[in-house]
């Protein structure tokens, strides 16, 4: 339910954003005014908008995949609670994923970054440390791959994207993002390691 209500905000919000250019300036992450006018509000509100539609769809269909795999695991493991430590889950990912570059470029004026990638990040390793045996499929690999293989991939290429990419992705919230969402299960489910060594061997 948590997924279906955080994919349904982010959509309004990036909508009404789309053509309101104001709205996206209130809301877009700027470490520089982040840092010189205390508006901290904005490491969460830059994770229900997005740059066009394709950006949006891209990271509200990863959400909508894994999301519901935290989520029900979650309230397996710890009854009605889970639905707020989910919750919990992503908007700390949200501030997480984002700390690094805030240090990074806050006193640059004109760095901006904008998006739900490093909170669903969070959520696709969190349920990779969940289910490390489900198979995942990464274009342009035609074939599905174990998600602790693939995992790991994935981390390496962010953290290399992170330093010498010249793209405009957000590979740093990708990396920490993701190293939030295998933390964050470590710490509140004792048994992520016998279950993650389970599963793979």
């Amino acid at each position: 339910m948590i997924t279906y209500i955080l994919i349904g905000i982010t959509v309004l919000i990036s909508l009404m954003s789309f053509s309101n250019e104001t709205l996206m300036s209130k809301l877009i992450f700027n470490p520089y005014v982040i840092d010189k006018r205390n508006q901290y509000y904005r490491f969460i509100t830059a994770g229900f908008i997005h740059a066009d539609f394709f950006h949006l769809f891209f990271n509200m269909y990863a959400l909508f995949l894994f999301g519901g795999i935290v989520e029900n695991k979650l309230i397996d493991l710890f009854g009605i609670n889970g639905i707020w430590i989910y919750l919990l889950l992503y908007i700390s990912a949200l501030v997480m994923s984002s700390t690094f570059s805030y240090y990074k470029y806050k006193e640059n004026p004109h760095y901006n970054a904008l998006g739900a990638s490093g909170a669903v990040s969070a959520v696709l390793f969190a349920s990779i440390i969940i289910y490390p045996s489900m198979k995942l499929m990464i274009m342009p690999i035609p074939i599905p791959i174990s998600s602790y293989i693939l995992g790991p991939l994935y981390l390496a290429y962010s953290y290399y994207m992170g330093r010498n990419g010249k793209d405009n992705i957000g590979h740093d919230a990708h990396f920490f993002g993701a190293i939030w969402g295998i933390i964050f299960i470590l710490i509140l489910w004792h048994d992520a390691i016998p279950n993650f060594i389970a599963q793979v061997f």
